[in-house]
């Protein structure tokens, strides 16, 4: 069964260079640039979440707490991405079963993404 990915980022470069890796990999891939509709529940469950910490109206780091609070949503892993190192700590606080410093090579992309694939 192919995989699904909803991929939370607002920077138009990082989410289009993760959609080329996703597509790639044959990996169905929805994407947002805020996390209204995650908030709103009007998603089909995917398989992996990555979000951007740093988005317009919600930060990831509050996305991550909200899924990981609801039942349909709390076993998807969520990896939180982001450009402040101190985010480690509150991402896990969060819930958040990863985390990726941007900016980051594509091995540790794939390394990280696919630990949850």
């Amino acid at each position: 069964m192919k995989k699904h990915v909803i991929l939370i980022e607002d920077d138009d470069a990082i989410r289009d260079s993760l959609s080329i890796f996703f597509k790639r990999e044959n990996i169905d891939l929805t994407t947002y640039t805020s996390g209204k509709a995650i908030m709103e529940g009007a998603y089909a469950a995917p398989d992996l979440f990555p979000l951007d910490q740093q988005l317009p109206g919600i930060a990831g780091i509050d996305i991550c707490r909200h899924l990981k609070s609801h039942q349909m949503s709390k076993n998807i892993p969520v990896v939180i991405l982001s450009a402040r190192p101190g985010i480690i700590r509150e991402a896990s606080l969060a819930g958040a079963d990863d985390v990726l410093l941007k900016p980051c090579k594509l091995s540790v992309i794939r390394r990280v993404m696919f630990r949850f694939l």
